[in-house]
């Protein structure tokens, strides 16, 4: 049954209870407040940043509406007249359609862009269970889109800084890392300690034996710790040009595993991109596009 959630310190320093904006609405062209609006005059919101949406959830959601209606208006922005463009409510949104409603009950207000942006995203942080991957990617275009600062943003989302932190930290994880944290294979717990590691390829094996043997988030802990007390070994040569090194770092970002690059002075050389795994190796060659 669908429940009239608060709007929390984030979105609540946004949005009164009337639906009026203390911080981010510009100067409009009308007053804002609450009208109802036809669904097929409401685009979708180009700005959100949830991708999924659970089918089984959306259909709770929709029986619920049959019942007891919208309890909660969803945000719009007016474009023109009788055009209109989401701002915030997407499961509402869906959930009505889905419910055969041919209208709904919507604030109406106008903003720009970036005010779109950071209302779509602070409202999908409070109110949606976004997954870590999917978290950590919101604060981060808050943070360069919406040029937010790291103590602000906590602010906004009403979260410790050392909790933001923790979440942007997770985007410097290789991508199949990502994925695996994304798609449930590995937990927060198994990730955040991933993260501590330097090298991507122990990262990657790491992950690999997680997933293949269901480890435990202290065995993990364990495992990196036991790592970090080996002797270092002895490793070829590296390149010493820096442009060679910039970009093997920028491909290692790309690819999500160590890339290596070697040149001689002819200029002839190689790239190695290494993998562990069937999985990985498909991975790499989407991004290839091959």
């Amino acid at each position: 049954m669908a429940k009239k959630s608060g709007l929390g310190r984030g979105l609540g320093a946004l949005l009164d209870a009337s639906g009026e904006s203390k911080s981010l609405i510009v100067e409009r062209k009308r007053p804002a407040g609450i009208g109802t609006i036809p669904l097929n005059k409401i685009e979708v919101n180009p700005f959100q940043p949830r991708e999924d949406f659970d089918q089984e959830s959306l259909d709770e959601l929709a029986d619920s509406i049959k019942i007891h209606g919208i309890i909660q208006p969803i945000t719009v922005r007016q474009l023109s007249q009788n055009e209109f463009q989401l701002i915030s409510g997407e499961r509402r949104l869906q959930g009505s359609k889905l419910a055969g409603l041919t209208e709904v009950p919507a604030y109406i207000r106008t903003a720009d862009d970036q005010q779109m942006l950071e209302m779509a995203l602070i409202e999908n942080i409070q109110r949606e269970n976004l997954n870590a991957i999917e978290v950590a990617l919101s604060y981060q275009r808050l943070l360069t889109e919406c040029d937010l600062k790291q103590e602000e943003l906590g602010d906004r989302v009403g979260k410790k800084r050392s909790t933001v932190t923790n979440y942007l930290r997770l985007l410097k994880l290789p991508g199949e890392i990502q994925a695996g944290l994304r798609d449930a294979k590995i937990s927060m717990g198994h990730a955040r300690t991933l993260v501590t590691m330097d090298d991507i390829d122990q990262q990657l094996r790491i992950f690999d034996q997680i997933v293949q043997h269901d480890l435990s988030v202290r065995k993990v802990e364990e495992l990196v710790r036991n790592l970090g007390k080996e002797k270092p070994t002895s490793s070829p040569k590296k390149n010493s040009d820096p442009e060679i090194l910039r970009l093997q770092v920028k491909l290692s970002s790309h690819f999500g595993t160590k890339i290596q690059v070697s040149a001689d002075n002819e200029n002839k050389g190689q790239i190695k991109i290494p993998f562990n795994s069937t999985d990985e190796l498909n991975r790499i060659l989407d991004i290839l596009d091959v």
